[in-house]
């Protein structure tokens, strides 16, 4: 599937900003089964300085630099981008979750594709026992990573209650976890922390969801905004695999990948400093427009 992709970030000041400076994580890359047609960043006042790079992971980073006072700032993305549908294994098939856990753990590359860095704790995901112990449930002994995967992705989407407000972009995997209800970024955290509990990689995938879908098909939750689920390891063989935990689904082309990291501290869309008094206020709309199906790209089988 092609889609143009439109994204406005607004910021709002109580007070002039004197300086400002930024790094944007909003520029999408090529990836296994996605290719970047075109993309455009525009940004309100425009920067004195602004200079492209890319993280350790290959996400794009856009640093800025604002120098005339203003009291908003404006971010807008522009992106037209294909996506392959996923092509999932026969979950039966996949390899017991102990042999990937295995096969990680004896692993001796630590490159920007390896699993090894997406294992262990991290700025916002800690390895939490009862989380670990929740995960474990859906990982019973031998069992295909894949259906035990599955079934932790359905059991959160069952257990947890989408609640917009009820959680804030520093609220940690176990306070989440206990109030049961959060968005998308704590049930992708959730997730993880679990995963990684039982030895088991798992990356933050940060993006977009497919805002109009089939008359039939029910809206998707977290359409219309940025979008969080989780990039699970499944042994050399099968790579990783996308699981969305929001939506009981699996990450395939209604998804559209913009920044990967070891959890939402890795991929935030726009962090930095401004020299200012009083708070401020973000606003963020997203719109994912179907162009037309696309054919075969690449084999999703890294990050």
């Amino acid at each position: 599937m092609i889609y143009d992709i439109r994204q406005v970030t607004s910021c709002a000041y109580a007070s002039p900003v004197a300086h400002a400076h930024h790094v944007l994580r909003l520029t999408p890359v090529n990836r296994p089964g996605q290719r970047v047609h075109l993309s455009a960043l525009r940004i309100e006042p425009p920067p004195v300085k602004a200079r492209e790079g890319a993280d350790f992971f290959g996400n794009r980073l856009t640093s800025i630099t604002i120098n005339e006072a203003h009291s908003t700032l404006a971010v807008k993305v522009s992106a037209r981008i294909a996506v392959e549908p996923a092509v999932m294994p026969d979950a039966a098939a996949a390899p017991a979750w102990e042999t990937v856990r295995d096969e990680v753990f004896a692993a001796t590359d630590i490159g920007p594709q390896s699993p090894v860095h997406f294992l262990f704790t991290s700025r916002m995901v800690s390895l939490d026992p009862e989380i670990r112990d929740y995960a474990r449930q859906s990982f019973t002994p031998g069992r295909s990573i894949v259906e035990a995967a599955l079934e932790l992705n359905h059991r959160i989407k069952t257990d947890m209650t989408y609640e917009i407000g009820a959680t804030t972009v520093t609220t940690t995997a176990p306070m989440s976890f206990a109030l049961r209800r959060g968005v998308c970024q704590d049930f992708a955290h959730i997730m993880i922390s679990g995963l990684r509990g039982l030895g088991l990689p798992a990356a933050y995938v940060s993006g977009y969801l497919r805002t109009t879908r089939n008359a039939e098909q029910a809206q998707l939750q977290g359409a219309d905004a940025m979008h969080a689920w989780v990039m699970v390891w499944c042994g050399e063989a099968l790579g990783w695999l996308g699981f969305d935990p929001t939506n009981d689904m699996v990450a395939s082309d209604d998804h559209v990948v913009l920044a990967v990291g070891r959890d939402y501290s890795d991929v935030a869309p726009m962090d930095g400093v401004i020299v200012a008094a009083g708070g401020q206020r973000i606003t963020v709309s997203v719109s994912v427009t179907p162009v037309q199906p696309t054919a075969s790209l690449l084999p999703q089988n890294a990050l």
